[in-house]
């Protein structure tokens, strides 16, 4: 079997307050998974359950006051935790790129948006100039840019949301990355234009044998582009496997709960969604046992002991549930 195209092992990932003796925010515990080349992997879960700070780690762009505390991250057979500031600089943008989600703040506004797509093909390709723009240009054209080369020499402050957004994602496609990370990628863009940046990014993954790590908390856009499924919740990946048998046969609560709370089309339509009652838990005061305990309708006393561990079943699912142990899978 070939070796996976990454791998985390045991990813923690900590931010420490400067204010007496309050506790580290755990924003990643014990996180670990693989990707493969050609594969898509959505990572899913509410607001504040690890899944962005887990992609930041990757290319180590954890802000202080936060800390990689633990583990390993392996792409390609390097290990990028142990590679020194340079090392990690050809990875980044080149090797492994990233769309991120706040297409608003993440453009330089004092450059253009040519220069500022040219970039990483002067950087990591060393084009010239001249050349560098004319594939700045191919690259617009890709993500729907409409007169992309009448539109180089603009700044992000006229480009809308949207625009911005699509242009991250040329950015990010620029040096035909192994692996792209996309965190959120199409929360700026109407419908229409999310179907067609999603097709991009699959057909990009497909002709390049590259792997995507898709971060959403639309589990429709899950459903349609993702091979495989790892939910968060709370700093863990409490489940994941292929994203069929997963759809089918959700086994985490906090998994079940979360596709009752989507619209269906079939069915019965006339009935009214059901919500995941409480709130996401305080990550600088977990519980002693399993974080979901308090908004989960099954638990018992063992859940309140410790947190229970991520078992794989058969060699494509695993779940963190003491309760869906009890019970076999369908």
């Amino acid at each position: 079997m070939a070796e996976p195209l990454l791998r985390v092992e045991n990813l923690d990932v900590a931010f420490r307050s400067g204010f007496g003796e309050r506790p580290p925010v755990r924003a990643v515990n014990s996180v670990s998974f693989e990707v493969a080349a050609g594969e898509t992997l959505a990572i899913v879960g509410e607001s504040g359950s690890g899944k962005s700070v887990t992609a930041l780690s990757i290319l180590r762009l954890i802000p202080e006051p936060g800390r990689i505390e633990n583990g390993r991250i392996l792409f390609e057979g390097r290990d990028l935790l142990a590679l020194d500031e340079t090392g990690i600089r050809g990875v980044r943008g080149n090797r492994i790129a990233m769309i991120f989600q706040e297409p608003m703040s993440s453009l330089n506004p004092v450059l253009t948006i040519g220069g500022q797509v040219a970039e990483p093909l002067r950087l990591h390709r060393r084009l010239k100039r001249r050349e560098a723009l004319e594939q700045a240009v191919d690259l617009l054209r890709s993500v729907a840019i409409p007169d992309a080369e009448k539109r180089l020499g603009d700044y992000p402050h006229q480009f809308s949301g949207g625009m911005r957004q699509r242009v991250m994602i040329a950015m990010a496609l620029a040096c035909h990355p192994r692996l792209l990370i996309a965190d959120e990628p199409t929360t700026a863009l109407d419908v229409t234009v999310q179907a067609q940046i999603l097709e991009l990014l699959k057909e990009r993954t497909r002709e390049t044998d590259s792997a995507l790590i898709l971060i959403t908390h639309d589990l429709g856009v899950v459903a349609r582009y993702a091979d495989r499924v790892a939910v968060m919740y709370g700093g863990r990946i409490v489940e994941s496997g292929p994203a069929a048998a997963l759809y089918a046969d959700p086994r985490h609560p906090y998994t079940q709960g979360l596709l009752r709370s989507v619209p269906r089309l079939e069915g019965d339509t006339g009935g009214r969604l059901e919500s995941i009652e409480g709130q996401p838990p305080d990550l600088s005061a977990l519980p002693a046992g399993c974080a979901f305990e308090p908004r989960c309708p099954n638990a018992h006393e063992r859940c309140l002991e410790a947190p229970p561990p991520l078992v794989a079943h058969g060699a494509a699912r695993a779940w963190a549930c003491y309760r869906a142990e009890e019970e076999p899978a369908a």
